[in-house]
């Protein structure tokens, strides 16, 4: 491993426990040609095995830029699909809040918690909820269904939240 490639990878380890995700996605993006992503590579080469914080704040990361294909690795690897919430929220509650709805599925399918609670006190579905009154993004709705359909307690939601469809929703699976 040259110089560079440590600088790199000591740089993307400061970052995910920082939670700069936005700026670490390229790593999680399958290179050109189909080459695997940085990300995955780190991992076949064991660089995180003495890293376990780092992998699961590297699933929450995937998680928030909508990275599935890196997330489903991860989570294959053995990955607690909740994910690092060392930024006060997990990998479920990053893809709510970013409107990620494919890695929301992923996760679902993976059974992360519906009920855990973020550094805000809000579980998943209030955060997706919260994240559709004031940070809207195309796919909240079904998200919010989807969850519901999961079986997030309605309960733990604000309502009204003041967004329609998503009040609707929350109306009908029990809010009063």
């Amino acid at each position: 491993m040259s110089t560079d490639d440590e600088a790199v990878f000591r740089d993307a380890l400061q970052g995910l426990r920082r939670g700069d995700f936005s700026r670490l996605e390229p790593l999680f993006v399958e290179k050109p040609g189909g080459g695997r992503p940085a990300i995955v590579e780190w991992c076949e080469q064991g660089r995180f095995d003495h890293e376990p914080e780092a992998l699961a704040e590297a699933l929450s990361c995937a998680s928030f830029n909508g990275r599935t294909a890196a997330a489903e690795y991860l989570l294959k690897r053995g990955v607690n699909p909740s994910g690092g919430a060392g930024t006060g929220m997990n990998a479920l509650h990053w893809a709510v809040n970013r409107g990620q709805l494919e890695a929301v599925r992923l996760l679902l399918r993976h059974k992360a918690p519906l009920e855990t609670r973020s550094s805000y006190d809000g579980t998943v579905l209030g955060t997706a909820v919260w994240s559709a009154a004031h940070e809207p993004r195309p796919a909240h709705a079904q998200i919010v269904k989807e969850l519901l359909e999961a079986g997030a307690k309605v309960t733990d939601a604000e309502y009204p939240s003041g967004v329609a469809d998503i009040d609707a929703l929350l109306r009908h699976y029990g809010a009063s």
